[in-house]
């Protein structure tokens, strides 16, 4: 059994209804949910923490935990790990998604992150934390310019969705030339670009649906026919042709696995 994911694009509402984080405690059990809020990328932990650990209780969460880890060896102690396993939900704030693989990569808190999503427990991340979420994970790069080899840097990221790499803040940053860069480098690996205030909710069975108020975009490379990407410099454009590329709303419905777009939506 696999748990679910909650893939933010960054600046989801935190007044008012709180679509997004509201259905975040919902799939932590509700009234009874315990989440547990992550700090890791953000240079100010505790300010950011604190801010989600309002909103989550304004929205009904029983329990709301706060887990400052910002060294190697706060990640590998027992203490540490037990807090992830007394949670019902695990969220990770925005900041520098580097600092989130460097610090826990390996460590007894991933292998804990990763035993827990096995067990069903639901997983968050916005901005930065969503990125981590992803095999692939984009560092850097050039927003708003064509697709080039040079338009991005990737490492591994945390692992929780294998063969996808995350964008954030997609549409309102013009990210899609970086997205196309990754694809090209590696077409298996599904691109997707998730806008501000808008989530891709993972189901356990691989699926995923769209929350918020704007769109998910997924770029498919399998479908690729040509690409000049092993050959061209660094700073040269990108030659594409015939990738798929959807762009789904709220309420929109993808299969992750089959990489096809399902009946539904608002």
């Amino acid at each position: 059994m696999r748990g679910w994911l909650m893939i933010i694009g960054g600046r989801e509402e935190k007044e008012g209804e709180c679509r997004i984080l509201g259905r975040l405690v919902d799939l932590a059990g509700g009234h009874a949910a315990h989440l547990l809020i992550l700090t890791t990328a953000a240079e100010q932990g505790g300010r950011v923490g604190e801010e989600y650990r309002a909103i989550f209780r304004r929205l009904g969460a029983s329990e709301v935990s706060v887990l400052h880890l910002n060294r190697r060896e706060q990640a590998n102690q027992t203490a540490a790990a037990e807090t992830l396993r007394a949670a019902s939900g695990i969220f990770f704030t925005g900041g520098d998604q580097l600092r989130i693989t460097s610090t826990l990569g390996g460590t007894l808190v991933y292998e804990t992150l990763h035993r827990r999503y096995q067990e069903g427990v639901v997983i968050a991340g916005t901005s930065a934390g969503a990125s981590a979420m992803s095999g692939a994970m984009i560092v850097g790069g050039d927003g708003e310019s064509v697709p080039h080899k040079a338009a991005l840097q990737m490492v591994p990221g945390m692992g929780l969705l294998e063969e996808v790499v995350i964008d954030q803040h997609f549409a309102q940053r013009g990210r899609i030339g970086r997205l196309l860069a990754a694809v090209a480098q590696n077409p298996f690996i599904l691109g997707v670009g998730v806008d501000e205030d808008t989530a891709m909710v993972v189901e356990p069975d691989g699926t995923f649906s769209v929350e918020g108020s704007a769109t998910v975009t997924v770029v498919d490379g399998k479908t690729l026919t040509y690409s000049n990407a092993s050959e061209s410099r660094p700073d040269q454009p990108l030659a594409l042709t015939n990738v798929t590329l959807h762009v789904l709303p709220r309420g929109y419905r993808f299969d992750l696995a089959n990489r096809l777009p399902l009946p539904g939506g608002e």
